[in-house]
């Protein structure tokens, strides 16, 4: 089907914090418990029907296999562009998005007529089968601070939320493949994230997800040599009058920065993707 007018969508980057893996022979059923931010910087993603489909990202052709799987599940050829400040391979959640705002766009593109758990649901199962993430699709749709309670797409996950909002900082230091990560022996990772996720639950703030999140991250052996220095700093600025202290602001930084390099401030998106009108 190529019929229709283009249309756009965008999608909040996501940086998991911790994860465990359920894994199952339904992809919509596969995905991951854990918690994450979504950020206000994301992917905006215009889709136009075109008699054979081709995907550019920041400009460049490129082979999505997210993005490709969205647009055969919803029978589609189009010409898909992408466009993202955020850093590429580095774990903010940029396959995922693509893939989610290209399930929203395609559908009113074409007018293939599908409810948005129904387009949550093709993004997600498209993203398990590509290999390139288990939990970002959920969570991006959904936005704030999503914990995902229990696994899969939305006929089967649950997902709840860290009550707060914050500026982000963030520094990249290079790629590190998520189907790596997440496509070995990931028992130890998922005891790790099993234990962050039950202490989340039991007390969901800021300050707390950002020290599980470095706990995780030591005990599933994710840091790599860059930032696994003796000087380790996480900081959540605090103000209130009232005696009801939030988190305004969130700020970490693992290690001291190289030369040149400079933490980017983003918020924390409050809303999940969206179509544009």
């Amino acid at each position: 089907m190529s019929d229709g007018d283009a249309a756009t969508a965008f999608a909040p980057g996501h940086v998991t914090g911790f994860f465990s893996v359920e894994r199952t022979e339904s992809p919509e059923r596969t995905g991951s418990r854990g918690a994450g931010v979504t950020l206000s910087a994301g992917v905006t993603t215009r889709v136009e029907p075109a008699e054979e489909t081709r995907v550019r990202l920041n400009g460049r052709e490129v082979d999505v296999g997210s993005v490709v799987g969205v647009l055969d599940a919803l029978d589609a050829t189009a010409e898909v562009t992408a466009e993202t400040p955020l850093p590429l391979g580095a774990g903010f959640g940029v396959s995922g998005a693509m893939a989610l705002g290209t399930a929203l766009a395609a559908n009113r593109a074409v007018d293939a007529g599908h409810s948005e758990n129904d387009l949550v649901t093709v993004a997600h199962a498209a993203e398990v089968e590509a290999g390139t993430g288990l939990g970002d699709v959920v969570a991006q749709a959904r936005g704030g601070v999503p914990i995902r309670v229990e696994p899969g797409a939305p006929a089967h996950g649950r997902l709840d939320g860290v009550p707060d909002a914050g500026r982000v900082e963030y520094v990249s230091f290079g790629g590190l493949s998520t189907s790596e990560v997440i496509g070995g022996d990931t028992a130890a990772l998922s005891a790790a994230g099993e234990d962050a996720l039950a202490s989340l639950r039991e007390h969901p703030t800021l300050p707390r997800f950002m020290r599980l999140s470095r706990e995780f991250s030591r005990e599933a052996s994710l840091p790599t040599a860059t930032w696994r220095r003796p000087s380790t700093r996480s900081r959540t600025r605090r103000r209130g009058g009232d005696g009801d202290a939030r988190a305004d602001g969130v700020r970490a930084r693992h290690g001291p920065l190289r030369r040149g390099l400079r933490p980017r401030g983003v918020s924390g998106a409050p809303a999940g993707a969206t179509l544009d009108p």
